[in-house]
């Protein structure tokens, strides 16, 4: 028989009309789906359904799927799991519907169906092609459960009974909300990683005295401990604040439906669903005190982008500190050295380059543009819905993505390995003019600044030139002049008969 012309009969449990045909120029088995545009054919042997098919057909724009994001998969998975149970509890969807549904959602969730939501990151609806797609896949896992056809809609529909009492405008935002948390875990484990590092690289140079700068010029001593500590506290910080709004997002506009009226939806349904949701997600779920305004408003992902902004900030300053202390190892700083991780140049022979700090920096930029992203996005929404949160939701978790990888390597490749020039750092501020500083409460402003100058113009050290002149006693300069004892926090303190 010809293939074209051949059908394969497919009969479900109420006995529907076939669903399936073959496609020649397909070359694969076909089930035919209807929406308020017509009849499509979607291949047999996916889970998702005909609005999944048109969005691969109108967006083949970044050649990156939804599936992409498996966080943000397994969320929404979570999001109909809640709505489901919460429907089968005012009596919306029937026991068995929600049974089907329920264990659709935890295979989902699981990653089992990963591959099956194709559609481009960058859509148009809002969101509407994610979410119909999340509804088509669970629908169709569900009757697979049931031992049902794939498509047999009439037992379990994508819209009536996986999205009931939903919409788009809710469970987009909300998905989005989810993955986003669950995204900055790993985000913040490794933030706190590398901060550890810093800290332990603090430890094992606190007795390590250098020249600390100013504008790139010498300043006063401090130590290589104080320096890598200062890296630490700075990232302490960051993970401080990113917790706080990881907390904000906890907050959702479920039961709002399609404008946070909650149109079409059971007025109970609202809180009954945050109290599944917090169940299935194991995080203590609010209800946004204004879901009108919640289902517009983006400023919570505003916010969480300034902060992933602020940590990529001190993440490429704390680079180009190291890749300037590392920098020589002639005519740089060389005053710290770094791992060698592979050969720097092609034509240089033994050249070595900081490779990591530059990957860091280049992770850095990346984040800058997701923020300029995220602040375009969240202001370009229209009245009582924000359309561009698909791409807001997408450079987010590919930006806590790039920050997380980045601090692991920046840790494992670098930091872990960095070994301070303890020789150098000591010789440059012993032998500095700038150490003068700590004469100030001895000699006035004006006589440490003519020390300083001899020392500079005679090519002496701070404390000879002090000595010569005699106005302060030696066992006082042997004390107010050692560097390592200008590194505390009452250094310079003029005690009494200091003379």
């Amino acid at each position: 028989m010809n293939k074209q012309m051949a059908a394969t009969t497919v009969t479900s449990k109420d006995n529907e009309e076939p669903k399936v045909a073959w496609n020649a120029n397909d070359n694969r088995l076909m089930r035919v789906e209807h929406d308020s545009l017509g009849a499509k054919q979607v291949p047999a042997d996916v889970y998702w359904g005909i609005h999944t098919q048109r969005a691969i057909e109108n967006f083949p724009v970044s050649g990156i799927p939804v599936s992409s994001h498996p966080v943000l998969v397994h969320s929404y998975a979570l999001i109909k799991q809640a709505c489901a149970r919460a429907n089968a509890e005012l009596g919306g969807i029937t026991a068995e519907q929600c049974d089907l549904i329920d264990r659709a959602c935890s295979d989902v969730f699981a990653g089992a169906f990963d591959d099956q939501f194709p559609v481009d990151v960058l859509q148009g609806g809002a969101g509407t092609s994610t979410n119909m797609n999340v509804n088509e896949v669970i629908a169709n896992r569900a009757l697979e459960i049931g031992g049902y056809e794939r498509g047999t809609y009439s037992v379990i529909h994508p819209n009536d009974t996986v999205n009931k009492s939903q919409s788009t405008n809710d469970t987009y935002p909300a998905a989005c909300r989810l993955a986003l948390i669950f995204a900055l875990r790993p985000l913040m484990q490794s933030l706190r990683a590398l901060s550890m590092s810093f800290q332990a690289l603090a430890r094992r140079s606190a007795d390590m005295v250098k020249l600390g700068r100013t504008q790139l010029q010498d300043a006063v001593p401090m130590t290589f401990g104080q320096e890598f500590g200062a890296f630490g506290s700075i990232l302490d910080d960051d993970l401080a604040k990113l917790s706080v709004q990881s907390d904000a997002l906890r907050v959702v506009n479920l039961g709002g439906t399609a404008i946070g009226t909650g149109i079409c939806s059971d007025a109970r349904f609202r809180g009954l669903v945050v109290r599944k949701l917090s169940y299935v997600s194991g995080l203590s779920i609010r209800s946004a005190n204004d879901p009108i305004a919640a289902t517009s408003d983006m400023a919570d992902f505003v916010d969480i982008s300034s902060q992933l902004k602020r940590l990529a900030v001190h993440l490429g300053k704390i680079c180009n500190d190291l890749r300037l202390l590392a920098s020589g190892p002639q005519s740089g700083l060389e005053e710290i050295h770094i791992p060698a991780r592979q050969a720097g140049s092609s034509i240089m022979p033994g050249k070595v380059n900081p490779v990591i700090p530059e990957c860091v920096n280049q992770s850095v930029f990346t984040i800058f543009g997701m923020d300029a992203t995220v602040t375009a996005a969240a202001e370009a929404g229209q009245l009582q819905l924000n359309a561009f949160e698909p791409v807001t939701v997408h450079v987010l978790l590919s930006g806590i993505d790039v920050l997380a990888k980045a601090m692991d390597t920046l840790r494992v490749n670098c930091v872990d390995g960095i070994e301070p020039n303890e020789k150098l750092g000591r010789f440059r501020a012993e032998h500095s003019a700038s150490i003068a500083t700590s004469l100030n409460g001895y000699l006035g402003y004006e006589g440490a600044c003519h020390v300083a100058k001899r020392a500079l113009h005679e090519g002496r050290t701070v404390k000879e030139v002090a000595a010569e002149e005699g106005t302060v006693r030696k066992e006082v300069l042997d004390d107010v002049l050692d560097p390592m004892n200008l590194t505390r926090a009452d250094a310079g303190t003029v005690s009494s008969d200091v003379r």
